[in-house]
């Protein structure tokens, strides 16, 4: 296509801009971008097809993959010429922001699945999933319970070497995913509970191990929550804990409903040791550079 009127009435789209602006700087698939932009796979697949056909991007097969990505390098001589404008519009896009903070965990996630960096993107066998359950195998028969489970991924990882799981979550249809989940991998030794993590009808001292994953921010009163994992905790129980650190991306407030903007290590820290937590240790379980959001993980124990 030539720069024409029928050119720039493909850019008068906004999702098509985002995506151009997101292939600027990386190679993605169709999966990856529908994530990131919280558009329909099928949708995102038109857009791709049209800014292909535009000769604004261009698609490499890859590790039994399709990636798009922009390379001014092949542009036509028209589009070359306007593409350093464009780029610097493209900045200023409304939601750049969000779409910058998902494509940093995407790329989180691509570097601990051993996907980046490696020749042709494949490293046959090494999985950091395939390494967890394996130290798995070190930990006793346990009664673990997963409070906000979710749709229950965490869930399903503990129930592998755990005696039993009991995932409660306030939602009816996270926890609806989460059976559905445990079906298709024949998990039986989960029990699911609808309920608010603030007020358990769980007996007193009835489970070895309390996990709390990305849970606190999302609740009014971290310490209720705590206070009642300590109830449930037998004596020398252990509470995990993964938490963010204290971010400034204002949307997740809309966007995915916290409440808090993370956490300081040493605000956590006093929280655990409020509410009688001994033990206590926390650390950066994962970072990356130029990603806003940064995991913490932490552990405390219930004194005797």
């Amino acid at each position: 296509m030539n720069v024409s009127a029928d050119f720039f009435r493909l850019l008068g789209d906004s999702v098509r801009l985002r995506i151009l602006r997101l292939l600027s700087g990386q190679k993605l698939n169709v999966s990856e971008l529908t994530g990131i932009l919280g558009v329909a796979q099928s949708g995102v697949s038109r857009h791709l097809r049209l800014l292909r056909e535009a000769g604004l991007i261009h698609e490499d097969r890859e590790g039994g993959w399709n990636y798009y990505a922009v390379d001014p390098l092949r542009f036509t001589d028209g589009v070359a010429r306007l593409w350093p404008v464009l780029e610097e519009q493209l900045g200023t896009l409304e939601g750049c922001r969000q779409d910058d903070a998902r494509l940093q965990e995407l790329l989180r996630q691509r570097k601990e699945d051993f996907r980046e960096g490696s020749v042709r993107g494949i490293c046959p066998g090494r999985s950091w999933a395939a390494w967890a359950r394996t130290l798995g195998y070190l930990v006793p028969d346990l009664i673990v319970a997963d409070l906000g489970c979710g749709e229950g991924y965490l869930s399903m990882e503990i129930a592998r070497w755990a005696r039993k799981v009991i995932a409660v979550d306030k939602s009816a249809t996270m926890l609806r995913k989460s059976k559905q989940l445990a079906r298709r991998h024949a998990m039986k030794n989960i029990t699911w509970k609808l309920a608010r993590i603030e007020k358990l009808s769980l007996p007193k001292e009835s489970v070895d191990v309390v996990l709390l994953a990305q849970v606190l921010h999302c609740v009014k009163d971290p310490s209720a929550v705590l206070c009642e994992a300590r109830r449930i905790l037998k004596p020398d129980g252990t509470l995990l804990l993964q938490e963010l650190r204290t971010h400034k991306e204002e949307w997740v407030r809309e966007k995915l409903g916290d409440i808090r903007l993370g956490f300081e290590e040493k605000e956590l820290k006093d929280l655990l040791r409020a509410n009688s937590f001994v033990d206590v240790r926390l650390g950066v379980g994962a970072k990356r550079r130029g990603d806003p959001f940064i995991v913490l993980i932490g552990s405390g124990r219930k004194k005797r």
